[in-house]
């Protein structure tokens, strides 16, 4: 990877954050130099350290004037995929509506549920699209989407053919896929529980691995959504199968969801707002990454902060993701669950970034591949109009992204 002599693209005068764990903060390199071949990172470092007589035979030679170059940032929770929205719902709730008034009028998760069977897969793409256009506009280059809108068998299936179909087509972003079936109890089961994980597991799960839509398997494990009994029951079909698990984790109440999580080896668990210390614990000894989401918890106007002390004391890796969903959390930009992760939830610009690079990295399992600008790793970062990465997180409602490189190749904007 670190020929000298075949690179395409070499930018200069950068100042690159890295993100490389152990360095100086960002892992920044003040005045550097990177160069891609093919679709990897084949070199970086110092402007000080790069061969005058290689930069002489590299085609592509792009001078960004001390601009920040960053990972591309990656969107590691996100229910991208659904029909219709709840706009309406949102404005009665703050009318003073209740959540069972709406639950009564066919509002809540079921009218998405509702919306998602009734639209095509030509209807779902086409929407998805529009939101995955704004978050490529901030520089995420990789975006998970999970299912959980269908709660029957087609129409969990269409979610993850449309999920992979937009990775397939769109040069610009990478999606992986998540089988989120243990999301809510459809109304045909509401007076089966057993009967629908029995479906979840079996026929769900089964066709899903068949057809290889799914690159893990979540689960909501909350009082309002599925017990951690029947989310084991789910994630056992998953390992069998060897599919990832992650888990939406203690997000309403303390149920030990993170620990159940860890008990699987999931790459991720998600929210832990009410998480306890003996949580924290076993993510730390499992190797997990606790993902927060902070557009939901002020969408929800939620109070009970996630235990951010207790993660840095463990040393969990802490990601951030935007949860972009039609209900509890309607955001489509990363930028600004940057700024909320630390005015919401207290980290640091530094901890923040790494949310969305190298941690988002682990969480999605993809830790060899990206997430850190290293010799070697897939060549996806981002070109920002800015003089210190703080300012990704300092800003609100601004996009100082200048520039996106997609495999190595830069992404016409």
């Amino acid at each position: 990877m670190n020929d000298l002599h075949s690179w395409d693209h070499l930018w200069v005068n950068a100042r690159l954050v890295t993100m490389t764990a152990g360095r100086e903060e960002y892992g920044l390199i003040e005045n550097g130099a990177i160069a891609t071949a093919g679709a990897s990172i084949s070199w970086l470092g110092s402007m000080d350290a790069l061969p005058p007589e290689v930069r002489d035979k590299t085609p592509d030679v792009i001078d960004v004037n001390r601009q920040c170059i960053t990972p591309g940032l990656i969107d590691c929770h996100t229910h991208l995929v659904f029909g219709g929205n709840r706009a309406r719902e949102f404005e009665l709730r703050l009318k003073g509506a209740t959540y069972e008034e709406l639950q009564k009028a066919g509002g809540g998760i079921l009218s998405t549920v509702n919306a998602t069977r009734k639209a095509s897969e030509k209807e779902l793409l086409a929407a998805a699209r529009k939101r995955a256009g704004a978050l490529k506009r901030e520089g995420v280059t990789t975006i998970e989407i999970k299912s959980g809108y269908g709660l029957d068998v087609e129409t969990e299936l269409k979610m993850l053919r449309v999920a992979r179909r937009l990775g397939e087509e769109d040069p610009q972003v990478d999606v992986e896929t998540t089988f989120l079936g243990a999301h809510a109890l459809p109304p045909e089961y509401a007076a089966d529980r057993r009967a629908y994980i029995q479906l979840v597991t079996d026929e769900m799960l089964s066709q899903v691995y068949l057809e290889n839509l799914a690159d893990a398997v979540d689960g909501f494990c909350e009082t309002i959504a599925f017990s951690p009994e029947e989310i084991e029951h789910v994630f056992d079909r998953a390992c069998e199968l060897g599919l990832h698990v992650k888990l939406h984790a203690d997000q309403l109440s303390d149920l030990n969801g993170a620990a159940l999580a860890a008990r699987y080896g999931a790459l991720s668990a998600d929210h832990l707002e009410y998480t306890s210390e003996a949580g924290v614990d076993a993510l730390a000894r499992s190797g997990a990454v606790a993902v927060l989401l902070p557009g939901a918890f002020y969408t929800l106007k939620e109070t009970q902060l996630p235990p951010v002390d207790l993660l840095r004391r463990y040393q969990v890796p802490v990601a951030i993701a935007t949860d972009a969903n039609p209900g509890s959390s309607p955001v489509l930009s990363l930028l600004l669950m940057l700024n909320m992760a630390c005015t919401l939830f207290f980290l640091t610009p530094e901890e923040a970034l790494a949310g969305v690079t190298r941690n988002a990295a682990q969480a999605l399992g993809l830790t060899d591949d990206r997430g850190t600008l290293e010799i070697g790793k897939r060549a996806d970062f981002v070109i920002w109009d800015i003089a210190h990465p703080s300012e990704l997180a300092y800003m609100i409602g601004a996009n100082p992204c200048a520039g996106i490189i997609k495999d190595g190749k830069p992404v016409a904007q």
